[in-house]
């Protein structure tokens, strides 16, 4: 999977005529959703056209399965054996780390899990959850946990909670986790808003339940062109002169300024010599 993947669309998977389509996005994960777009009745039927694409497809993508505890767990869990086109598991209601570390066990190689954190428990856990073995980054199901919690909205409300997901997996050596999704569909205006607020916090990447929310998604994770020029300048200078001797822009360049521009460049593209 894309180490830098930016965008995760859910797609209901019960709707196999959409997996291609998916896919085609552009989106950098597609995850083949068991759990909240579909209804019990129509479980099986999901899971069953997901391991057939699964079985016919050259593309990968993610599973969400049920949470462990409901009727559907254990058999959407047969879906990570033998399934070479399986990116990954995204295990939603993430509290247990003990249960997850075994679903862990399962995945194969090149194999990720995505434990959702979205209830106050799973808050709690996060540090544990982040340390699992093959568990890549955490993700944040930001209205479920609204509903868990008693918080009544997602914007600063929710700020320590982000926080702490990006602390305990940077302490872990994870990826920067995945944002929640934004309702937002036919408003760019405000998707750029949000992806704005999730890169500010530290975030990596978002959850996107739209197609049309997946562009908006990349460019607002991407560097600006201003950032990419500054860190353009701070690697220049820093190859005519050493480390804190110089400055650009006014600003004495130190061993974090340094680290930030070169961050900003890998985003980007660029190696730290450009």
């Amino acid at each position: 999977m894309n180490p830098s993947a930016r965008s995760y669309l859910f797609v209901p998977g019960d709707r196999p005529e959409r997996f291609d389509k998916a896919v085609a996005t552009g989106a950098h994960a597609v995850i083949l959703d068991l759990e909240d777009a579909v209804t019990p009745e129509r479980k099986v039927q999901a899971r069953q056209a997901i391991a057939q694409w699964l079985a016919q497809t050259s593309a990968r993508a993610f599973v969400r399965v049920n949470p462990e505890g409901t009727p559907w767990h254990d058999d959407d869990c047969e879906l990570l054996v033998d399934s070479a086109q399986l990116a990954g598991v995204m295990v939603p209601k993430a509290e247990d780390h003990t249960s997850i570390a075994r679903l862990a066990r399962h995945l194969g190689d090149g194999q990720e899990l995505i434990p959702l954190v979205e209830t106050v428990a799973g808050h709690f856990e996060a540090g544990a959850l982040a340390r699992i073995p093959r568990v890549s980054r955490l993700a944040f199901g930001s209205f479920d946990f609204m509903a868990d919690s008693g918080i009544q909205a997602d914007g600063e409300e929710l700020d320590a909670v982000r926080t702490n997901l990006v602390l305990v997996s940077r302490h872990a050596g994870l990826r920067p986790p995945i944002d929640g999704v934004s309702l937002a569909i036919d408003d760019a205006a405000q998707l750029e808003a949000d992806v704005r607020r999730s890169r500010r916090f530290g975030m990596g990447a978002k959850l996107c339940i739209h197609p049309k929310q997946v562009p908006i998604v990349h460019a607002g994770f991407a560097p600006k062109p201003e950032e990419v020029a500054w860190a353009r300048r701070v690697i220049e200078a820093l190859a005519s002169g050493p480390l804190g001797a110089i400055a650009v822009d006014g600003k004495l360049v130190d061993r974090p300024i340094a680290l930030r521009a070169e961050a900003i460049l890998a985003e980007a593209g660029e190696g730290a010599s450009a």
